[in-house]
């Protein structure tokens, strides 16, 4: 596990964005694993200027993304994939049939976990999984559990995770209660990870995630396991994490 310590939201999201475009430039046709979240914005807006001045061609590029709320029409402004095209997809020449999100308007919710979980594998998998962290130690949409979940699921969200969203919608009553996720499984198939983090309001989660015991109560924390992860936090962040300066 490598880590990356920056003065700011802004360093942060410039340093992610430059790991993301090294794999976008190296691999023209790589597969992209991408996340929501008010978290990964200023890495996208990187991307969309590195486009913009010429260094990227995102033409070959192919994207899945980690979730979806279930029950949400593509068109409903808080769906992560009316994010995803409002912050990157529409900004850059990337495919539209290359970009995938999972469906949160199919009712069969294991014939939808299921059949995104093939998508991934049938694209070879991830090369890179782009990853926030929520202030429970959630990765995607997998909560705190007795175990770690394995693959594409439905997944009911905790009040903590509905209260830290409803600042999206128009009241509480609004979130959606489930979501369709890529299991810890299939994310730690993704061949490198790249987790960012800002803020000291995530400073305790980030110690116990990075630092502590490997736990499915804190589910980032299985990121301890993988052989590739790079972990890019700004100072307020890593405040009460043991790394040296």
């Amino acid at each position: 596990m490598k880590i990356y310590k920056t003065a700011d939201y802004k360093e942060m999201s410039r340093k992610a964005a430059n790991i993301l475009a090294a794999q976008v430039i190296l691999k023209p046709d790589c597969v992209l694993g991408l996340a929501t979240g008010s978290t990964p914005i200023g890495t996208y807006d990187e991307l969309v200027a590195g486009y913009e001045k010429g260094d990227l061609d995102f033409s070959e590029v192919k994207t899945v993304n980690l979730d979806e709320y279930r029950g949400l029409p593509r068109d409903n402004d808080q769906s992560y994939y009316y994010f995803m095209h409002e912050h990157l997809f529409d900004r850059v020449n990337i495919v539209a049939e290359n970009t995938h999100v999972p469906d949160g308007t199919q009712e069969d919710a294991q014939q939808e976990c299921d059949r995104y979980e093939a998508l991934i594998d049938s694209m070879g998998g991830v090369d890179i999984q782009l990853l926030g962290l929520g202030h429970n130690g959630h990765i995607g949409f997998n909560e705190p559990d007795a175990s770690f979940a394995q693959r594409t699921h439905c997944v009911d969200l905790t009040e903590s995770t509905i209260e830290a969203n409803k600042r999206f919608f128009a009241s509480a009553d609004d979130v959606p209660r489930q979501a369709y996720t890529m299991g810890i499984g299939t994310i730690m198939k993704a061949k490198k990870i790249l987790l960012i983090v800002s803020g000291e309001d995530k400073a305790d989660i980030v110690a116990k995630a990075f630092f502590g015991p490997v736990t499915p109560e804190v589910p980032a924390s299985i990121l301890q396991l993988h052989n590739d992860v790079v972990i890019v936090a700004d100072s307020a962040a890593l405040s009460k994490s043991p790394i040296q300066e």
